[in-house]
């Protein structure tokens, strides 16, 4: 009798120190030469099991809300990452009051919780123009709704501030935020494609730019040497010393039209600077502005394709940092409408980041003591067997 409790013992332990996470099964299917990329190098993502295309994700109170684009920006809702999520409303109740093409479908949003309340910026934009804006949404609760729609934040091409650099040159869509953690100040990225990524400082109610009249861009992410310059989707965040730009480079979408030699697809990449506004620089030391970015996660197992749309959650009590995108499983297809919802954990080598799989395998200190207190209350019941 004492040995079966001994074996209980043990399998109670195990099973509570095991962190599995829900992984693609490895299911082969047969690929075109130089098209899918084979490598074991980056892991199979966490699945989602949600479509998604530029996923951003709000933790808040244990809940994960999920904003995506699509009509009047839906948002879903899970209490895990892997779901499964509830739909709970839109972002906008109809099409935005930004007068330019697809106002009732917009692009990427990105939710930032600011002085207790939220703000969702968006894209309204189409396909291959640089008439293009960002607004922003706010509200004082995302799952009770009542967002307004403030309008436009940047305009590019045409519309307010659209005159002025780098708005002349830039295309205003993929926004981003954060805020310096020395002074507080909040920041606006936007970019794709026209020069690149871009950065301006936001007034401290987040829905207009700082000093109008005199826009105090930063240039953060370019091309110089190539006629196409597929950069795109950035993000930052900080994690001391760093802060850390991420961004997705390479073509995103269209592939029913053909797919770019192996590699060019979109990956994620990342540099770092100690300074908000840069330069940032990747793992080589090259500048992002000299066209630099290490990259994080690409393409792998012949199943995981263009993965981009990235965001991280930071580490909290919960689990450390949790990189999410969107990639194309090529068992399913390669549609926007086909872009899954994927993650991977973050660890960090010498600071640079590196996807992983599974969280780290060493329990944090909430873990160690439930371990112990299951392996003390079997060893006792053990004893009183015997």
């Amino acid at each position: 009798m004492s040995q079966s409790m001994l074996f209980l013992s043990i399998f109670l332990v195990l099973t509570t120190l095991s962190q599995w996470t829900t992984a693609i099964p490895a299911v082969r299917i047969p690929n075109k030469p130089h098209i899918f990329s084979e490598t074991k190098h980056y892991p199979l993502p966490n699945l989602g099991n949600v479509q998604a295309h530029d996923p951003n994700i709000v933790e808040l109170d244990g809940k994960f809300y999920l904003f995506k684009g699509g009509v009047h920006v839906p948002i879903h809702k899970a209490s895990s990452l892997d779901g499964p999520w509830q739909k709970i409303g839109t972002v906008l109740d109809g099409p935005s009051v930004i007068e330019k093409q697809n106002r009732t479908r917009p692009w990427a949003p990105t939710t930032v919780q600011w002085k207790n309340r939220f703000y969702c910026f968006y894209t309204i934009s189409k396909n291959g123009v640089r008439n293009s804006a960002i607004g922003v949404a706010s509200s004082d609760s995302i799952d009770q709704g009542g967002w307004t729609d403030h309008g436009a934040v940047i305009n590019t091409e045409k519309g307010p501030l659209s005159d002025m650099y780098p708005l002349t040159v830039s295309n205003a869509i993929d926004a981003s935020f954060i805020a310096d953690q020395s002074t507080g100040k909040p920041y606006l990225l936007w970019g794709s494609y026209w020069h690149g990524i871009f950065q301006l400082p936001l007034a401290d109610d987040l829905l207009s730019v700082e000093d109008e009249e005199r826009l105090d861009a930063k240039h953060l992410v370019f091309l110089p040497e190539h006629k196409v310059k597929p950069q795109e989707g950035s993000f930052m965040t900080y994690r001391e010393p760093y802060y850390y730009l991420w961004f997705s480079h390479g073509k995103c979408c269209g592939f029913h039209k053909g797919f770019p030699v192996m590699g060019r697809e979109y990956s994620i990449r990342v540099g770092r600077s100690k300074d908000v506004t840069g330069p940032f620089v990747d793992k080589s030391g090259k500048k992002l502005l000299d066209g630099g970015g290490t990259t994080v996660y690409g393409s792998n197992h012949g199943l995981v394709y263009a993965p981009g749309g990235i965001g991280v959650l930071p580490e909290n009590k919960h689990h450390q940092d949790i990189m999410y995108y969107h990639y194309l499983n090529t068992t399913i297809g390669f549609l926007n409408s086909d872009a899954q919802l994927g993650w991977s954990y973050i660890e960090y080598d010498d600071g640079w980041p590196v996807a992983r799989a599974k969280a780290s395998s060493a329990p944090s200190r909430a873990n160690y003591t439930i371990n112990l207190m299951v392996l003390m209350f079997v060893w006792v019941l053990v004893w009183i067997v015997r």
